[in-house]
């Protein structure tokens, strides 16, 4: 027995052979089934524990390995229907969950890069803020809201993008919705002189084309004596004014400026049944609150049928989304030092690293973007509501869960906005074609292993 058992140590470190890849066969084949468990326990306790920059290196081994590298491409590409081959839920790999912690490891952003994007960005908007300040009437009272994925701590790979959001405030506004799926809206102010008074239309609505458009070039005026800072083209139906940077020793930063509005009054009615989710899943005492904290408006074009409306508000809670996944646990001490790591965020930042690119891959998918993959996670987060679903261990089996469930969507054409129950982010843009080849492209990646993530 002792003699057999140096043998079997050996195996385990080297590349497992074809037979013992499907957990049925694994108990046929001469290797222990034990001593291949216990290692993948051992590797994700070890990546669980955020990221331990010392530990990197034996979850890359695997990238080393061109036996194990080259044949999982051929069978995505050979076999049309690549769930048939593989048992659906499981990796080619021997450890399912090793390529999702090496995958991300590898979208893990340097501190230095992270400092140094951030600095420039913060002086930029500073500059920008000051100079509405100071030097303009309507836009004096602006206030800044720091939203998006960086601020979420959901970037991935390079601190390249932020998006900021400068609100206007503004009271006793009369909110009417635009279409019957209460996601766009016109806004009038109901009595009194405002400093937006300038932008009133004949029926006393505020002008978000012509807001915009003034927004835009006081942007442009400011940032003239900036150097290395250039005001990107405008792009239709986009409400951000965007920025580029080339700041030296920093990767060239796409910097949003979003006006806004800030409205302190009591959410519209399309938004009932929306949050109200969250209940079972961070309490009721959470959802009050959130609810207490207003809303925001950005200028968005909307048409409906041969109607144009340039002059359309759409509503925003991008400060609640981040409320929501800054403390996203069903204890409160998840993902702290002192309590239990989910693997919500690993998921979603896998999911859009997926999404991004599948996008590469196939231009034909540009309409689909991160913020489908972010609404999947939150509707995902109020179906599976306790943290231990969303064990950081149980990563391969939560990534595939969350996969199946934007699969759904996707298939279904339906994905309701989680603010909005009647506002299907799937409707507008989204043809029935394109929802269901995405569909079928998740699922080959999901069961044969991810070999996209291995490229």
């Amino acid at each position: 027995m002792s003699g057999r058992g140096k043998p079997r140590s050996v195996r385990a470190k080297s590349p497992e052979p074809a037979h013992a890849k499907n957990p049925v066969r694994a108990k046929s084949a001469r290797q222990p089934p034990k001593e291949p468990v216990k290692d993948t326990k051992k590797e994700t306790q070890q990546v669980t524990d955020e990221y331990n920059p010392k530990k990197t290196k034996e979850h890359k081994q695997p990238k080393r390995t061109t036996e194990e590298k080259a044949p999982v491409p051929q069978k995505c590409v050979e076999v049309k229907t690549g769930s048939r081959m593989v048992k659906k839920g499981y990796s080619v790999d021997s450890n399912p969950n090793k390529i999702l912690f090496t995958t991300i490891e590898q979208l893990k952003i340097k501190k230095k890069q992270k400092s140094e994007s951030a600095s420039i960005v913060n002086d930029t908007v500073k500059h920008i803020m000051d100079h509405m300040k100071k030097c303009t009437e309507c836009f004096k009272d602006v206030n800044d809201l720091r939203t998006g994925s960086y601020y979420e701590n959901l970037k991935i790979s390079n601190p390249d993008e932020f998006d900021v959001m400068l609100t206007v405030p503004v009271e006793r506004v009369d909110i009417r919705p635009f279409g019957d799926v209460g996601a766009f809206y016109s806004v009038a102010f109901k009595r009194g002189k405002h400093s937006l008074d300038r932008f009133l239309c004949e029926d006393n609505t505020i002008s978000a084309s012509g807001m915009l458009t003034e927004f835009r070039n006081e942007v442009k005026k400011c940032v003239k004596i900036l150097k290395g800072v250039y005001l990107e083209k405008k792009k239709k139906g986009c409400p951000a004014v965007t920025l580029l940077i080339n700041g030296t020793g920093t990767v060239p930063i796409s910097l949003d400026i979003v006006l806004g509005l800030e409205v302190r009054s009591s959410w519209p009615t399309f938004t009932q049944g929306g949050i109200d989710k969250i209940d079972i899943w961070l309490g009721t005492k959470v959802k009050k609150e959130q609810k207490l904290k207003g809303y925001y408006l950005v200028p968005k074009y909307e048409g409906k049928g041969t109607v144009e409306r340039e002059d359309a508000w759409r509503i925003s809670f991008s400060h609640v989304e981040k409320s929501i996944l800054t403390n996203h646990g069903s204890q409160k001490t998840c993902c702290e030092a002192s309590g239990t790591r989910c693997c919500r965020k690993f998921c979603l930042k896998l999911l859009k690293h997926l999404l991004g690119l599948l996008k590469a891959e196939n231009p034909s998918l540009s309409k689909f973007c991160s913020y489908h993959a972010k609404t999947t996670l939150l509707h995902a987060c109020c179906s599976r509501t306790q943290d231990s679903d969303w064990e950081a261990a149980q990563l391969g089996l939560c990534f595939q869960q969350l996969l199946e469930d934007f699969e759904g969507h996707l298939k279904d054409g339906m994905l309701p906005n989680f603010f909005i129950p009647k506002h299907n982010l799937l409707g507008s843009g989204h043809d029935r074609k394109s929802c269901q080849f995405l569909a079928r492209r998740i699922e080959e990646e999901r069961n044969n292993g991810f070999p996209i993530f291995r490229k």
